[in-house]
């Protein structure tokens, strides 16, 4: 149950060393700048293989206050 309520970065740190990531750090500019408004709810809707789980681990790893994820983000924001 702690893995989905403190998710740490060990499932992006994976991602970013496997050769079909796809940078996506882009979507925590867009993230950032929702958070506090009336926007905050953001529905990702795309097909199966779309690299939403990906984007997910991203999320949670860069928003994770479990652990250190600045060496994982540097020079991406």
């Amino acid at each position: 149950m702690g893995f989905y309520l403190n998710p740490e970065n060990n499932g992006y740190r994976e991602s970013i060393r496997s050769k079909i990531y796809i940078d996506k750090t882009g979507l925590i500019a867009h993230t950032n700048e929702r958070i506090h408004t009336e926007e905050k709810y953001i529905c990702v809707s795309r097909p199966r293989r779309f690299g939403k789980s990906m984007a997910i681990k991203m999320l949670a790893a860069y928003y994770s206050r479990g652990c250190d994820s600045k060496a994982l983000f540097s020079g991406k924001i």
